[in-house]
C-alpha cells in the first residue's frame, strides 16, 4: 500500500509540473541545445558496430560516423582466452545476433557533448567513446555475459543498463563510469525507463526469447517476467508489477507477459507498452493499476505464423509518442511497417513500409517518429500530424537503438573525418 501511495503522489506530483509547463513549453525544451552544442540523433548500428550521427529533424543529413569497437583486438583476446565467455560470445552471435555480432545496442551522449556511451552486447560491457578521437574513455564489463538496453536520467549524468544474463541493472556516472548502484530484476532484463523527474527507474525483464517453446501454452518456461520499479537514489525496489495478472484480468491468459518497449503518457499517468508475440499494444493506468485498452494492429499477410521464427519472440517492437502526447508511433518489425495511432481513437494511419522496422523515436523537433530499418540499413522518418513517410536516410549494418543527443557544435567525425 504504502508503495502504491509513493507511485501515486509522484505521478501528482509530474501531472501538475506538466500541466504548468504546457506541451509548447515541453517542446521548446526538447528542441533547444546548451551553448557551442548541436542536437543530433545516434543511430546505433549493431552489426557493423558503429554509429551514423545525423541531424536531429528536417532533412535527418549525415554528419559524421563514429566507431564502437575501437578496442575490439583486446576485448576479442579476452574472450578468446576464456572459455565460459567464448561460449557466451559464440551464442549471443548465434542466437539474439541473427548470426552476426552484437556491438552497438544502446548509447546514450554526455551532457557536454564530447562523449557518447554505448552498451556492447557482444563485449558484455559500457563503454564511453570520445567522440573527437573515436578512443575509449572508460570501460564498465557488465555482470554476467551480456549487456542489453539503457536509459539515460532526466539531466543526463546517470546512465542505466540492463546486464541481461545476470538479471541485475547497474547505474553507472556517465562522466567516469563508475557504478553509483545496482538491483535485481526478473529474468532478463530489457527495456529501462527513467521517470520524467528522475526519481525512479522502471525495468521491464522479458525472460528468455531464445527458446522454441513460443506457444501460448509453453509461456510459463520463458521465466519470471515483470516490471521492477526502484529508487533511483536508493535502488531500493519500489514496486513490483506482473503484468501476468494484469492481462488474465483483462481476459487474456494466453497472452504473454514479456513487457517489450514502453512508452509513458506526457504526465506519466499511462504506459503503452508491447508484449512478445503481439502485433499491437497495451494502454495501462499507473493509478488504479489495471490494463484499460488493447490495441490489435493489421498483420502482413506475407509475415508467417510460426512463431518460432519471429526474431526474439518479437512481433512488434518499438513505440514512441509525440511531445503533446496526442500521437503514438508503432514499429511493426515482422509485419514491416510502421504506423502512426491517435491515442485517443486508437485508430491507426496509413502502414509505412519498412523492413524490420527496430525501434521508434521521437525527432528533435517533436513532429516526426524515426524508425530504424534494420532490414534496410535505413532510419526512416513519419510525419506525425499526417501519418506519411517524410525522409530516409542509409546508416550502417542493422541499426537498432536511435537516440536523440548531442555533439560539439562543429563536429563532423573523429579527428574532423
Amino acid at each position: 500500500m504504502a508503495a502504491s501511495r509513493t507511485r501515486h503522489l509522484c505521478t501528482v506530483a509530474v501531472a501538475l509540473a506538466l500541466a504548468v509547463a504546457g506541451p509548447a513549453a515541453l517542446a521548446s525544451a526538447r528542441s533547444a541545445a546548451p551553448d557551442g552544442l548541436r542536437e543530433v540523433l545516434f543511430v546505433g548500428n549493431n552489426w557493423d558496430g558503429t554509429a551514423d550521427v545525423i541531424r536531429s529533424s528536417g532533412d535527418y543529413a549525415k554528419i559524421g560516423r563514429i566507431g564502437v569497437v575501437p578496442d575490439k583486438d583486446a576485448r576479442m583476446a579476452e574472450i578468446n582466452a576464456d572459455p565460459v565467455k567464448w561460449i557466451y560470445f559464440q551464442a549471443i552471435r548465434n542466437s539474439v545476433g541473427e548470426g552476426h555480432d552484437q556491438f552497438a545496442d544502446d548509447m546514450y551522449s554526455t551532457p557536454d557533448g564530447r562523449s557518447v556511451v554505448v552498451s556492447r552486447p557482444s563485449f558484455a560491457d559500457v563503454v564511453s567513446i570520445d567522440l573527437a578521437d573515436g578512443r575509449v574513455n572508460w570501460r564498465f564489463p557488465v555482470a554476467g555475459y551480456r549487456a542489453d538496453h539503457m536509459a539515460v536520467s532526466p539531466d543526463g549524468t546517470r546512465v542505466a543498463v540492463s546486464a541481461s544474463t545476470a538479471n541485475t541493472v547497474h547505474v553507472l556516472d556517465i562522466a567516469t563510469g563508475r557504478q553509483l548502484g545496482s538491483f535485481k530484476t526478473g529474468d532478463k532484463p530489457h527495456e529501462n525507463v527513467f521517470s520524467k523527474d528522475g526519481k525512479y527507474i522502471w525495468n521491464m525483464s522479458i525472460g528468455d526469447v531464445n527458446t522454441d517453446l513460443d506457444g501460448p501454452g509453453w509461456d510459463w518456461t520463458k521465466g519470471d517476467r515483470h516490471i521492477t520499479v526502484v529508487d533511483a537514489t536508493t535502488f531500493r525496489q519500489v514496486e513490483v508489477i506482473d503484468m501476468r495478472q494484469r492481462l488474465d484480468a483483462f481476459g487474456l491468459k494466453d497472452f504473454s507477459d514479456a513487457v517489450r518497449p514502453a512508452v509513458f503518457s506526457p504526465d506519466e499517468s499511462k504506459l503503452y507498452f508491447q508484449v512478445s508475440f503481439f502485433n499491437g499494444f497495451f494502454e495501462y493506468d499507473v493509478t488504479t493499476d489495471k490494463i484499460t485498452r488493447m490495441k490489435t494492429l493489421p498483420k502482413n499477410p506475407a509475415t508467417g505464423e510460426d512463431r518460432t521464427a519471429w526474431v526474439n519472440d518479437s512481433r512488434h517492437h518499438g513505440i514512441s509518442m509525440n511531445p503533446a502526447g496526442t500521437r503514438l508511433c508503432v514499429a511493426g518489425t515482422m509485419d514491416d511497417y510502421a504506423t502512426v495511432v491517435d491515442r485517443a481513437s486508437l485508430q491507426e494511419g496509413p502502414l509505412i513500409p519498412a523492413a524490420k522496422p527496430y525501434w521508434a523515436t521521437v525527432s528533435g523537433d517533436g513532429k516526426d517518429c524515426v524508425v530504424s530499418e534494420s532490414g534496410a540499413d535505413q532510419v526512416t522518418a513519419i510525419d506525425f500530424a499526417t501519418g506519411r513517410k517524410v525522409a530516409s536516410i542509409a546508416v550502417g549494418d542493422h541499426p537498432q537503438r536511435v537516440r536523440l543527443g548531442h555533439v560539439r557544435a562543429d563536429w563532423s567525425g573523429p579527428d574532423g573525418s
